[in-house]
């Protein structure tokens, strides 16, 4: 016999992935990117790696990958090799993962074909996935069964510190200088309706059951992927219908408790769009009792839900996470007098994720309104009109939802043609410091409008931060944390006749003011201070300048100085100054939305801070029309 000639190397690729329901996802990916890449192509030159060889591969790791995440919870290693082979005639069965025999090989004089190995190796050296009879008993065997269906050959290896499961499958050629065998690809086929196929049923059975025999895990993997992360209650009811129906059931409803307790029916979904207005009618005059058990509970079917009034089997599952009820999930099968045990089972674990998913919405809801009302409460409605003064203010809070944070603002007056405004931060952006914000900004009005000028309003100011905290450290010991704020704040007169305005502010540890003259020279507008809340005994100070009509004073949070891209800070070589400078002729509001876009701008990064912008601009004076 002549020499073999391989017809090109063996291409191997590996990756680990974690114990969590994004495992089967991830494996899939990986093995198509794996048979279809550039290291596939080159592997199999000149011969053409099939689909289906392609889609088994896939659906087989997807099973092994799943039994080894949802019921042992290990890391699973997967590893793909493309064995390209020796041609037509050559000797030797297929190989082993290891690049040995396989434990269960074909006949030997079976021409080598060009094959797919890949194993999936159990990390948990003590795991009992693949095989032990209490596995094959609960039907996490049904990877083995699919292997035995389509593999040309696989095995189980021990290692001393893992166990794998390994498969080969045989790629067909139909690269030049050989036939194709269509024959290969329909007997795997047969092989595989045979083994999956249900013995015959003695009584009528709901076929959906042999659907979760073979895709049960895998679904409900795909079900807490999508559940998880919804943050609206009403769109997790939403992804529950169009789940369920028509993979598990022909129809289901879905109810969500109210503050007071009661029902309301949330969702309902049907197989037949034309028949879910009538379903919905007709369930909302029975809604579940409130007091339903943890499992599924039999349910009255109604007669609008089948065209054919054949009649079905319905089945009512609670929604309970944390020891609490949420709602109640109903599923209707027509044609079945009694759903299988495993569609309800697997209905059962989908009602859980729900009923958790339902959960953190309402958590999340729950947030965003007690948020929300601390904002109305610690912000103003709206800023203060300043005659001969044109303001702007930009917030944007950090955090999903838009929760307050540590950044505050305010604009109000004081009387006697004078207003006050003021821009501070708080350190933290927990409710400690949101309560720091509260007593800030109420108490630097009441100062205010007391006749407190600004070195007095930051003097009793800081007095009252001081108090605070050593009140919080005796209650709280060393539980306790001082909280410091920095604050700009200043007081606004507008000149009427000439226009304009007299500014007197003060800068406790706050980003300086940056004031833009009409030439386009920028320049700070107050001296630093230390941060309020810091000694006991300050000396703050005020500084005085005078805005002439078309000058602007900026004020802004570290969230827009301090903006990062990558070791560089926005502030770093006077770079606001430079985006201030680029403002001249602008308007408040067209100043404070340059500067916002270009903190966004300055990293592709998301901001990971409060920013807040507060414009004023002088504008000149209004001439009183002339009496002729």
């Amino acid at each position: 016999m002549g020499a073999l000639i391989p017809l090109a190397r063996e291409s191997v690729s590996r990756t680990t992935l974690p114990g969590s329901v994004r495992a089967p996802g991830a494996a899939r990916a990986f093995v198509r990117t794996a048979l279809t890449g550039r290291s596939a192509a080159e592997a199999f030159t000149p011969v053409t790696l099939d689909e289906q060889s392609i889609d088994d591969a896939v659906l087989l790791v997807s099973e092994l990958v799943t039994n080894a995440v949802l019921h042992a919870g290990t890391r699973v290693e997967v590893v793909c090799r493309l064995q390209p082979g020796e041609g037509p005639g050559g000797e030797g069965g297929p190989m082993g993962p290891e690049g040995t025999p396989g434990q269960d090989e074909v006949p030997r004089d079976i021409p080598n074909q060009p094959g797919i190995v890949v194993e999936v190796a159990d990390l948990h050296p003590a795991s009992t996935v693949y095989g032990g009879p209490e596995t094959q008993r609960r039907g996490r065997g049904r990877g083995l069964q699919l292997i035995g269906a389509l593999a040309e050959s696989w095995g189980v290896t021990y290692h001393r510190t893992r166990k794998a499961v390994w498969f080969r499958l045989d790629a067909e050629r139909a690269g030049p200088g050989f036939d194709a065998v269509p024959t290969t690809a329909l007997g795997r086929e047969l092989r595989f309706a045979e083994t999956l196929a249900p013995a015959p049923p003695r009584e009528q059975r709901d076929p959906t059951a042999d659907w979760v025999d073979r895709g049960g895990p895998s679904f409900l993997a795909e079900a807490s992927e999508l559940l998880t992360g919804q943050l609206d209650e009403n769109m997790v009811a939403a992804l529950a219908g169009q789940l369920l129906v028509p993979r598990l059931a022909d129809w289901c409803a879905v109810w969500l408790t109210t503050e007071s307790g009661q029902l309301h029916l949330a969702r309902v979904w049907h197989s037949d769009e034309h028949r879910i207005g009538a379903l919905r009618m007709s369930l909302e005059r029975y809604p579940p009792p409130t007091g339903l058990g943890s499992a599924g509970t039999s349910w009255p079917w109604p007669g609008i839900a089948d065209s054919q009034g054949t009649g079905g089997s319905a089945v009512c599952f609670p929604l309970i996470a944390h020891g609490r009820s949420h709602g109640a999930l109903l599923l209707g099968r027509a044609g079945v007098p009694r759903m299988a045990e495993g569609v309800v089972r697997l209905s059962e674990d989908v009602a859980r994720r729900v009923a958790q998913a339902v959960a953190t919405a309402r958590l999340y809801t729950r947030q965003a309104t007690i948020s929300r009302a601390l904002q109305r409460r610690q912000l103003p409605m709206s800023l203060a009109h300043i005659p001969g003064v044109d303001t702007a203010i930009v917030y944007e809070p950090h955090g999903e939802g838009q929760t307050v944070g540590g950044d505050f603002y305010d604009l109000f007056p004081m009387g006697d043609r004078r207003w006050c405004f003021l821009l501070g931060d708080v350190q933290g952006s927990d409710p400690e410091a949101m309560s720091v914000t509260g007593l800030a900004r109420h108490l630097v009005r009441l100062l205010a409008r007391e006749g407190h000028g600004v070195e007095s309003v930051l003097n009793r100011l800081n007095q009252a931060l001081v108090e605070e905290d050593a009140e919080a450290a005796e209650i709280d010991g060393e539980q306790s944390r001082p909280r410091f704020l920095s604050l700009l704040y200043g007081e606004l007169e507008p000149d009427p006749a000439g226009g304009g305005a007299h500014c007197t502010l003060a800068s406790a540890g706050h980003p300086l003011p940056l004031r833009l003259t009409t030439d386009g020279a920028v320049a700070p507008a107050a001296s630093p201070q230390m941060l309020l809340g810091i000694d006991e005994n300050p000396d703050f100070h005020a500084d005085s300048l005078e805005l002439e009509p078309g000058e602007t004073l900026l004020c802004v949070t570290d969230g827009v100085t301090e903006r990062r891209n990558g070791i560089r800070q926005l502030d770093d070589d006077d770079g606001l100054s430079d985006i201030l400078r680029s403002c001249v002729g602008l308007g408040a509001k067209a100043v404070a939305e340059r500067v916002r876009r270009a903190t966004h701008n300055f990293s592709a990064e998301p901001i990971d801070d409060d920013l807040a912008v507060l414009v004023l601009e002088a504008v000149p004076a209004v001439e009183p029309p002339r009496v002729p």
